[in-house]
């Protein structure tokens, strides 16, 4: 059973690299623009690159990875760089019976790449529309952003390490977005991507916070003025915006704009789960999180987002469910670990948290966690002295992901400490308190005056949004081409090309064509054939197939024609279409209909 079933659906596979392995990032770099330019399409539901990047590598059944994605198609393909020129193949497989929709071979200069991708996202589009049903196809789904390859060449290969989510790899990242931004200075998203490396970077203390935030901020305005619809642009200015200065209302604004420019994406729905929970809003932030989940089913992050909202309603045995997944998926990440261990610790479930830091050495402050246990539930089960814990707090000096010396000082009942503490990492936007209103750790001080004055000043009016969830997501849209005439004049016209040329006779016949003939933009023929007609392209072109061979099947000038050689004869190229759509249109197999009709 899909996990999420939408015929208008696809997956992306990561492209194979053939030849240098060097050239890795660039074959990445093509599958990511390839979604990307997919995710354009309002009514196609497209995996998010993390979901798709999963089966880097793994050579499973199509079928097996359409169930788990809930997807009806797979992109496959393969990219090779010889030289100057790209060599690119691709395939799209039905998940449903691993049939191939459609297959081609491109050779191109490599300076071509952006009219390649954008000739190919189009391709795919169509064969999904003609396939599945209507949507809207714009003209274009990629347009190039840079007119210097090389430029390009170092944004993918920062991209890639940008991807991996460390600070060292962010780092460099923004080396190789320095470069392409000197190769061509206009290139707007090498200045968004450097922009969103520099802000996290500093928002989490691994460089100086306010320079690091003005510097991210030039970049990023800088990209804006070179291209102010770029979703891109307004997610890097929202995430800086909240996780930089906590200002909510200036985040939504722009995270609203980049979900209006592409609604499908994952990231986006992500940092709005991550603004709606730090204001306490945590069902809307749930919300998010599971639109963003069906668009991005193995994503990491997400699971672990999951886990975190439930945690903050105190449903902390789920919790451990949603936060076990994502180690499933990386048994590594570390804030799902230091998650893990809290809701452990508040649920009161030693044995687990005692297995839980027995194996996972990567954990930052196991000694400190199993002192709060003891202080929290009146136990000796550890009974880990203060010179322990103390020698663990000094261990290093960058900010841990959890603040457990926070939550120590909090049950040691040194409040006054606490509140210190705190209001010196609220006043600096630490990151790892960013959902302090939510957090269990911190109930024990709020009541108190000093924290209140804390949250009054986080969450005044001058920073706090006016919106509603729902506003978050594109509305369907639903467009009528035609009045009701233009359907009965436009029906005619089709239904006189359909009789008259027999253009179904050609295997090889396609919407775009179909469309020229009878003098339709091929929007406007699709959303015909799915409102007036019932049907989608293929369905429709096929129930024409179908009639014509049973018409030369039942005449004996043709007995000596295989019943195969007359399904080619009438437009089908392929043994298994033809199969499938004559018994779902008749109940029969071809066979069994020329026995029945041939005998009356």
């Amino acid at each position: 059973m899909h996990t999420s079933f939408n015929p208008k659906s696809i997956a992306v596979l990561p492209f194979l690299n053939i030849g240098k392995e060097e050239n890795e990032y660039f074959s990445d770099g093509i599958t990511e623009e390839i979604i990307n330019a997919l995710t354009k399409v309002r009514d196609l539901k497209v995996t998010a690159r993390t979901s798709s990047f999963y089966y880097k590598g793994k050579h499973l059944d199509a079928r097996l990875i359409g169930n788990e994605l809930g997807v009806e198609t797979l992109l496959e393909g393969s990219a090779r760089i010889v030289n100057d020129r790209v060599r690119i193949t691709a395939q799209l497989i039905r998940t449903d019976t691993g049939f191939h929709l459609w297959s081609e071979n491109f050779d191109r200069e490599l300076a071509d790449i952006f009219e390649l991708q954008d000739e190919i996202s189009l391709l795919i589009a169509d064969k999904i529309r003609e396939n599945f049903g209507h949507f809207y196809l714009q003209e274009h789904l990629i347009e190039a952003p840079t007119k210097n390859i090389e430029a390009y060449k170092l944004y993918l290969k920062g991209r890639e390490l940008r991807m991996r989510w460390n600070s060292q790899d962010v780092k460099e990242a923004v080396h190789l977005f320095d470069q392409g931004i000197a190769l061509d200075p206009t290139y707007a998203d090498a200045h968004f991507e450097k922009g969103w490396c520099i802000g996290m970077l500093a928002s989490w203390g691994y460089i100086n916070k306010d320079e690091g935030l003005l510097e991210a901020n030039r970049h990023i305005d800088r990209g804006l003025q070179l291209n102010p619809s770029s979703a891109m642009g307004h997610y890097a200015k929202g995430t800086i915006s909240f996780w930089g200065y906590w200002n909510y209302k200036d985040a939504f604004e722009h995270l609203h704009r980049s979900l209006e420019i592409n609604p499908n994406s994952s990231e986006v729905l992500d940092a709005m789960a991550d603004s709606f929970s730090a204001m306490g809003r945590v069902d809307e932030a749930l919300e998010q999180n599971n639109i963003a989940l069906r668009i991005n089913p193995l994503s990491v992050n997400l699971h672990f987002t999951k886990g975190n909202m439930v945690y903050f309603k105190k449903q902390y045995r789920e919790a451990v469910v949603h936060f076990n997944k994502a180690l499933s998926l990386d048994p590594h990440f570390p804030l799902a670990l230091e998650m893990k261990a809290a809701a452990l610790l508040l649920d009161g479930q030693s044995d687990a948290l005692s297995e839980h830091i027995k194996h996972s050495p990567e954990l930052e402050r196991p000694k400190c966690c199993m002192a709060i246990y003891d202080l929290m539930h009146g136990t000796s089960i550890y009974n880990i002295s203060e010179m322990e814990v103390e020698e663990e707090l000094k261990l290093t000096e960058v900010l841990s992901l959890r603040a457990w010396d926070l939550y120590l000082e909090v049950f040691q009942g040194r409040r006054l400490k606490a509140m210190e503490t705190l209001k010196k990492r609220i006043a600096n936007r630490s990151g790892q308190l960013f959902n302090f209103r939510n957090d269990p750790f911190l109930d024990p001080l709020r009541k108190s005056k000093a924290y209140l004055d804390i949250e009054a000043a986080v969450f005044h009016d001058s920073v706090m949004p006016n919106v509603n969830p729902k506003d978050t997501h594109e509305k369907p849209v639903t467009t009528a081409f035609f009045d009701a005439v233009q359907v009965e004049e436009f029906t005619t016209a089709i239904e006189s090309v359909m009789e008259k040329d027999k253009p179904f006779l050609d295997p090889e016949l396609s919407l775009k064509q179909l469309a020229a003939s009878v003098g339709l933009h091929p929007n406007k023929l699709s959303w015909l054939l799915n409102n007036h007609f019932g049907k989608n392209f293929n369905d429709f072109i096929n129930q024409f197939r179908v009639n014509e061979f049973q018409q030369s099947a039942l005449d004996p000038a043709n007995k000596n024609i295989t019943l195969l050689g007359l399904a080619y004869d009438s437009g089908f190229n392929s043994k298994t279409v033809f199969n499938t759509f004559f018994k779902k249109e008749t109940g029969m197999t071809p066979r069994q209909w020329v026995k029945a009709n041939k005998t009356l």
